[in-house]
């Protein structure tokens, strides 16, 4: 069974829920994302915005929807590197270096999703990523625990950790793309 449509009146709350939350971010910062502002600029009643998002998590990865979604097509259907049609390991590199673009582009908006919970950063997007190296470590290197790999490549893409790296100076994007490439150093071209 497909989901039902969207009402109009829902959709275009959720469309001036998300541009007043996105002004604050843009504006203030997400620090000052609170639900009751949100709500406010979005001229929605509070409970109207809990209802759709649940609480400041939701409504972050909600922001991080639609980058999120064009992501995903550049590295599944999107021209190689990225996508298909290229060796296994420039693949896995093309993804490592535009996942560490795409992370920083949205650190805290991803920094608060990823911290609203314990294991709030696994599922959804993660666990897509994670079956998305496992297929590409298995082509580039049969034979290799290509599961648990595929973690050790995206732990220092976490949201807390590449943002504590980053904001002590103790590194830079390239720095950590640098790093990743080294790992990779020993996969077949």
């Amino acid at each position: 069974m497909s989901p039902r449509p969207e009402r109009a009146d829902a959709a275009r709350n959720r469309a001036k829920i998300l541009a007043a939350a996105g002004e604050i971010v843009l504006a203030r910062g997400v620090e000052a994302l609170a639900m009751a502002d949100v709500a406010a600029a979005a001229g929605v009643g509070v409970g109207t915005l809990y209802r759709r998002f649940g609480d400041r998590s939701g409504l972050a990865y909600a922001l991080i929807d639609e980058r999120e979604r064009e992501f995903q097509a550049s590295f599944i259907e999107g021209p190689p590197p990225l996508g298909p049609g290229a060796p296994a390991p420039a693949r896995i590199r093309a993804f490592l270096h535009a996942l560490v673009d795409r992370t920083v582009a949205q650190l805290d908006l991803l920094l608060m999703a990823e911290t609203a919970s314990p294991l709030a950063r696994f599922g959804g997007a993660y666990d897509l990523y994670h079956a998305h190296l496992v297929r590409l470590i298995e082509q580039a290197e049969p034979g290799t625990d290509a599961y648990c790999l595929a973690d050790a490549l995206l732990a220092p893409l976490a949201a807390p950790l590449l943002a504590h790296r980053l904001r002590a100076g103790r590194a830079t994007p390239d720095r950590v793309k640098a790093a990743l490439d080294h790992l990779l150093t020993g996969m077949a071209e």
